[in-house]
C-alpha cells in the first residue's frame, strides 16, 4: 500500500490504520517517486493526497493512469465538487476529506479494494485488465469493445503469457459451445481482437506462432 502524503502526523495515522488492516505500506511526503514505485511494487492501492509540495495530485493522477490501473484514493482537505469531479475524472477511484476517521478510511478502503478484486490485472501487460465475471476487459480504464469470443480468445491466452495454443487447443477452450467451427475461424477471431487492442493501445500482444498457432506477449 503507497501512501502519499506530507503532513507528517497524518500520514502516521493513515499507516497505523493500514498497518492494523494488514497492508505493508510504504509513505512517501511528495510525487516525485509516485510513479517509479508503482511501476516497480504495483502496491494493493494508492492513497494520494491532493495538495503536494512541488507538484499535485491531478497531474500524479493522470500520469498513473497513463500504465496503471491501480485502485486510488485521493485524500483532500477541498470539500468542493469541481475538485472532485476533476479526480474522479481523471481516474482516481474514490475521494476522501479530511479530517476523517480511521474507521471511514478503512471502510472506503475496504470497499474500493473489494470492487478491484473482481478485476484481474492482465499478466505482463500494463494497463489491461480483465473481468472475468462481467467479461469485459479494459486498457488504462477504457473498455474495448469485444465480442464474447474475443473476451474470451483474450482471457485463454492472457491467463499464461508466452505459453503457445495451437487453433485445435482455442477451438476447444474458445468455442466450446459452438458447432461446426473451422479454425481459419480462430485467425478471423485473433484478427480482430489484435486490431482492438493495438488501436487502444499501440501494441500487438498476439503474436502467430509459424504452423502451430498464437500466444499472448506483450511488448
Amino acid at each position: 500500500m503507497l501512501v502519499v502524503e506530507d503532513e507528517p502526523i497524518l500520514a502516521t495515522l493513515i499507516a497505523e490504520t493500514l498497518g492494523e488492516l494488514g497492508f505493508a505500506v510504504h509513505v512517501l511526503d511528495h510525487g516525485r517517486e509516485v510513479a517509479d514505485f508503482v511501476r516497480a511494487y504495483a502496491p494493493d492501492a494508492v492513497l494520494l493526497d491532493l495538495n503536494l509540495p512541488g507538484r499535485d495530485g491531478f497531474s500524479i493522477c493522470r500520469e498513473l493512469r497513463e500504465f496503471s490501473t491501480v485502485p486510488l484514493i485521493m485524500v483532500t482537505a477541498r470539500a468542493e465538487a469541481e475538485d472532485r469531479l476533476q479526480g474522479l475524472d481523471l481516474g482516481a477511484d474514490d475521494y476522501i476529506c479530511k479530517p476523517f476517521s480511521p474507521d471511514e478510511l478503512a471502510a472506503r478502503l475496504r470497499a474500493l479494494l473489494r470492487r478491484a478484486t473482481q478485476w484481474q490485472q492482465g499478466v505482463g501487460a500494463p494497463g489491461l485488465s480483465i473481468d472475468n465475471q462481467a467479461l469485459q476487459a479494459r486498457f488504462n480504464g477504457a473498455p474495448l469493445a469485444l465480442t464474447p469470443i474475443e473476451f474470451r480468445l483474450l482471457q485463454t491466452l492472457s491467463e499464461q503469457p508466452g505459453r503457445v495454443y495451437s487453433r485445435a487447443q482455442l477451438l476447444d477452450l474458445v468455442y466450446h459451445n459452438e458447432h461446426e467451427v473451422s479454425e481459419r475461424a480462430v485467425d478471423s477471431h485473433v484478427k480482430n481482437l489484435r486490431r482492438k487492442i493495438v488501436d487502444a493501445a499501440g501494441v500487438d500482444p498476439l503474436q502467430a506462432v509459424y504452423g502451430i498457432g498464437y500466444k499472448f506477449q506483450w511488448g
